[in-house]
């Protein structure tokens, strides 16, 4: 088991020696060790913090309020943030977690609120939101009156917030189909706005990002209307690359980035975790390993057993049931029956005051071992923890951290693991430790410029108020005047005066903040009749086909029937003990080649598609095992997306030297394919169901042995291009991955995929390292100079 200290570079500064100093949670690393999971091992430093005097601004009482919480002074980066803010200038404070990041935008907001503002406070989720109204009500601020708005509030409450509140808690959701929409009725509150908080404001990423950067630019000229001045945005963000750049993305400003963390932080010991190899077999007969659910059950009953506080953050609600359920299986049979009480689930669709139940049993220490999904990943306010086990790595280097800062804030040294699911990403990052250890985070990739998303929030817009040239400009797209033409043109918006209004089909038009604004496909209850949630209607192919397992808010329930044509599918409630994965067909088209990097006699390209994809049968796989055990055709029609992606080509020399030497290449580029999506989000803040692919041994565009990668959204979603600028790194990770792999011919670890529409055949593992070899000969160290074209390759 490697043991490193490597350089600094990561977040926190890494000790340039191994520590004398034992963790609490040293036994589960020893057994690790022993058993041979531990792949890798490294001990970040700790540091003391850096405080600073109160700024002179900030009042009084609040200095005697934030002393009382125990708060004795600033640290120096909540200071500079809280400066930059009083200023009169929009900031991003991007540091570590528990760097104290709530203190450098409570400063301004509740100075502004003491003088008579107001203020707005946004956060992702609805816990945190929950939270941080403790924090500002643990305060006992008496003229400051703060209430949450979101899905939660009952309508009595938010009738008394709309009448008193003067620090207004709410999400991008309830922002977007709410406040906006009804901004004339909460006039006092926006007359007086000084500050909108963006917290983590990292998780608006993809083209959830891209909705939220529209709803606050909608926020600025609502808060405009209302007050002839725009509030001072102040976003905070765990370490990510180009916070600034992040920020003004997000809101259409330019922000001023702090990013030096001056608060104290305890020594950590980052484990890599492999789990074993079973004696199971798969699909096409590949070697499966051990869940990295079933290994977190286990290390976090050790844990429970062994008095040590931990968290274990899984990636799905239905993940963190089951591994709380096996944690507490694990105690009871292993004569610790009376610790099984303490350890519980914490995800998304409990009941607001479960959720609060839970967040308060852990902070007591009545709860000792939690199984969470990402709903408490974000900023909820935990102390005590000395372990944090992450089943499957978490999407991104920003997540990564946000999740393992959880451990190691009560002081003492703590435990992080990062357990390797199936998957090729994990593979490759439990084995190759400097791609997270030293390497920079990444940064939030988001493209308010997709007319896709931009087309309903101009309708949104115009519906709350008319839309002058100014206001288009403000949208950030060159092309928003013409979208607005088109809009006319369907309907939805007219145009009179030299300004731009809804019309009554356009106030018909709804979308959601989590797709392309394609009306929903509702999921009913067959028996009852209730609404029990909807999807996009691209989502519904793969979610809500005929015998789909629906998940919704922790409850499973059974597809009967889609009706695409009245946007409906009925569901039954209950568990049958599977899940079920959709698999589709995909071809693809070239609208226009947009830039290029030519590696010697290969080429990368990026540039505009056309997709074709149709779900042609969904495969069952055991709860219990991860084993299909059934697939059933399906009937879908057809859908076609107009996208972007990143593809390469290698020349027809290449090609046919790889042939000679007996590459399969139909498998060979198909097995790279899957693995290039796999990697993607090494390079690019997304998850492999965020895009998709195609492989061709002769695509008919281009002439050659072709590979695409394309973003799952139309207009895109920023993913692809981002894999085209890191092309070779990405693609040199990817190869790496496939070689690393310790299977034989392909398994989940390395080149099959969960949805392949073709049963994962033909694959070429060995076929597609000599492929990617082949195209990474010449490619540069870093991405080469571009040239642009109109057209794509003859």
């Amino acid at each position: 088991m490697p043991y490193t200290s490597p350089p600094a570079g990561g977040p926190g500064a890494l000790s340039p020696q191994a520590s004398t100093a034992t963790p609490p949670a040293a036994s589960v690393l020893r057994a690790g060790a022993r058993a041979g999971r531990v792949t890798h091992l490294t001990r970040l430093a700790g540091q003391p913090g850096e405080p600073a005097s109160w700024p002179g601004w900030v009042p009084d009482e609040l200095v005697s309020a934030l002393a009382a919480a125990g708060i004795a002074a600033p640290w120096r980066h909540q200071a500079e943030a809280a400066d930059v803010a009083a200023s009169g200038r929009s900031v991003i404070l991007s540091t570590g977690t528990a760097s104290g990041k709530s203190l450098g935008y409570l400063l301004p907001a509740l100075s502004a609120v003491l003088a008579g503002g107001t203020a707005l406070y946004i956060a992702p989720t609805r816990a945190l939101a929950a939270d941080q109204l403790r924090l500002v009500a643990s305060l006992g601020l008496e003229r400051v009156r703060a209430a949450v708005v979101d899905g939660d509030t009952p309508r009595p409450e938010r009738s008394r917030a709309r009448a008193h509140a003067n620090y207004l808690l709410t999400t991008p959701d309830m922002l977007h189909h709410s406040l906006l929409p009804g901004h004339a009725r909460w006039n006092g509150f926006f007359r007086r706005l000084r500050y909108v908080v963006v917290d983590e404001c990292h998780a608006y990423r993809g083209v959830f990002g891209s909705h939220v950067s529209h709803v606050l630019r909608r926020l600025r000229r609502v808060a405009y209307h209302h007050s002839a001045r725009e509030p001072v945005f102040v976003l905070t963000s765990a370490t990510i690359s180009e916070p600034g750049r992040c920020g003004e993305l997000l809101t259409g400003r330019d922000v001023q980035p702090v990013g030096s963390d001056c608060a104290p932080r305890a020594p950590m010991y980052f484990a890599l975790w492999e789990p074993p190899l079973t004696g199971g077999r798969g699909e096409a007969g590949a070697p499966l390993r051990r869940t990295a659910t079933a290994e977190a059950a286990e290390l976090l009953a050790g844990l429970v057993r062994d008095g040590v506080p931990a968290l274990a953050f899984v990636r799905s609600r239905r993940g963190a049931e089951a591994v709380a359920q096996s944690a507490r299986r694990q105690l009871a049979d292993g004569g610790a029956g009376d610790l099984a009480d303490r350890v519980a689930a914490y995800r998304s669709g409990y009941l607001p005051e479960e959720r609060r139940a839970i967040e308060e049993a852990l902070r007591s220490g009545a709860i000792s071992g939690l199984a969470a999904t990402t709903a408490l990943e974000l900023g909820v306010n935990v102390t005590g923890l000395d372990a944090v086990l992450m089943a499957g790595w978490p999407g991104t280097r920003a997540a990564l951290w946000q999740q393992a800062g959880r451990a190691g804030r009560a002081g003492r040294d703590a435990v992080a693991v990062l357990i390797a699911r199936d998957d090729p990403l994990d593979t490759y990052l439990v084995h190759h430790p400097s791609a997270l250890f030293g390497a920079p985070v990444e940064a939030t990739v988001l493209d308010p410029d997709n007319e896709y998303v931009l087309a309903p929030h101009l309708v949104a817009a115009a519906a709350e108020l008319p839309l002058t040239g100014r206001d288009l400009d403000s949208f950030g797209s060159a092309g928003a005047s013409t979208l607005a033409e088109r809009l006319a043109a369907d309907g939805l918006l007219r145009a009179r005066g030299g300004r731009w209004f809804c019309t009554r089909q356009g106030l018909g038009l709804r979308t959601g903040l989590r797709g392309t604004g394609a009306w929903p496909v509702r999921i009913v209850e067959r028996g009852t009749g209730r609404l029990v949630g909807t999807v996009d209607e691209p989502s519904a192919h793969f979610l809500a086909h005929d015998g789909a397992v629906y998940s919704h808010q922790g409850e499973l329930y059974v597809v009967t029937r889609l009706d695409l044509d009245d946007r409906i599918a009925l569901v039954d409630a209950g568990d049958p003990g599977y899940a079920t994965i959709a698999r589709e067909i995909t071809s693809i088209e070239i609208a226009a080649e947009l830039t290029r990097q030519d590696w010697g006699p290969a080429t990368v390209c990026f540039g505009d598609v056309g997709v074709a994809r149709q779900v042609v049968s969904y495969a069952r796989r055991s709860a219990e095992t991860g084993l299909v055990i059934g697939e059933d055709a399906l009937d879908l029609p057809e859908r076609r997306l107009a996208t972007k992606a990143v593809w390469w080509t290698v020349a027809a020399a290449q090609r046919a030297a790889l042939a000679s030497a007996g590459v399969d290449l139909p498998g060979a580029a198909h097995a790279a394919e899957h693995a290039a999506i796999g990697l993607l989000p090494l390079v690019a803040a997304c998850d492999r169901w965020d895009v998709g692919g195609v492989s061709a041994d002769l695509h008919p565009a281009t002439g050659r042995l072709t590979v695409f990668v394309y973003d799952g959204q139309a207009g895109g979603a920023g993913f692809a291009e981002r894999g085209f600028a890191a092309a070779s790194t990405w693609l040199s990770a990817t190869a790496d991955a496939i070689a690393d792999c310790e299977c034989t011919a392909g398994c989940p670890s390395c080149v099959q995929s969960p949805k392949c529409g073709n049963g994962n055949h033909p694959l070429a593992k060995d076929g597609a390292v000599a492929l990617l070899r082949c195209l990474l000969a010449a490619a540069p160290a870093a991405a080469g100079r571009a040239t642009t074209s109109d057209a794509a390759e003859d």
